[in-house]
């Protein structure tokens, strides 16, 4: 039997799906839809809006990022993809650094035969499947449901004390002015040591639905980044923008996840 607190993530989970396929949703279509109060439905949308997937305004709420897993969602192919080349990248011997994007997250186990240590705040690295040879070391911190992700101080210090040799970065939006931003204010500081400690090249992985996107919070200027990482959806006018500011780029289609 579900207990209480499992209605309730289940419904909020729900309320996320139909803001995703709406985009925009109304409380009272919401309550209705739900058999819950209106306050009920707000109090859900505001555990979003901490999360940092919504923005409430008056008597509704619209979508800023997706953290809930979306039927209808298409991009899934296109992640493996991206993950996929960016895995080649990666050479034995490697410390890499793994912010808590799920794109970049994917990269662990298309590692293959190479003695690799990847530092990451995304807990669920811990559940993911990856060569033995690959090392996984979380930076410890504060956890952020529902992201899973570890922010804060104590994750601070001890990315501090790391000095990578690559990075790989996804992100909420690309923008070729305004360059990599986020919907999560605590992940700012996080990706710009991820940045900043970096010996290395610097990814920032994107498929086309980031690409030319402005979040609240802006993490680093594009020319910080050496390599964009995108898919095929991404027009020529896009990538050229890109590669004028001297970043290189490459485009995947899924068909690349079984080469």
């Amino acid at each position: 039997m579900k207990t209480s607190k499992d209605l309730v993530n289940k419904r909020r989970d729900l309320i996320m799906k139909e803001i995703q396929n709406k985009k925009t949703v109304d409380v009272d279509e919401l309550a209705e839809k739900f058999s819950v109060s209106k306050i009920t439905v707000r109090r859900d949308l505001q555990y979003w809006e901490d999360q940092g997937a919504v923005e409430k305004y008056y008597g509704g709420a619209r979508l800023i990022q997706n953290f809930v897993e979306n039927d209808k969602d298409n991009n899934e192919a296109y992640k493996h993809a991206i993950a996929k080349y960016a895995a080649t990248f990666v050479e034995d011997g490697d410390t890499i650094f793994i912010n808590t994007s799920s794109t970049a997250l994917l990269i662990i186990k298309y590692i293959i035969g190479k003695r690799v240590t990847v530092i990451t705040n995304n807990g669920k690295a811990i559940f993911t499947d990856h060569d033995p040879n690959v090392q996984i070391v979380l930076t410890g911190g504060e956890l952020r449901i529902p992201k899973t992700s570890m922010v804060g101080d104590f994750a601070l210090n001890n990315l501090n004390k790391v000095k990578a040799n690559k990075s790989f970065l996804g992100c909420s939006g690309f923008d070729v002015k305004a360059g990599m931003s986020t919907a999560i204010l605590q992940e700012v500081s996080i990706n710009e040591i991820m940045i900043s400690r970096c010996a290395g090249e610097v990814f920032i992985l994107a498929d086309a639905t980031k690409i030319n996107y402005v979040h609240q919070f802006i993490v680093a200027d594009p020319s910080n980044f050496n390599y964009l990482i995108t898919d095929t959806r991404c027009t020529d006018e896009q990538i050229d923008q890109f590669t004028e500011k001297g970043i290189k780029t490459k485009r995947l289609s899924p068909i690349y996840i079984y080469k």
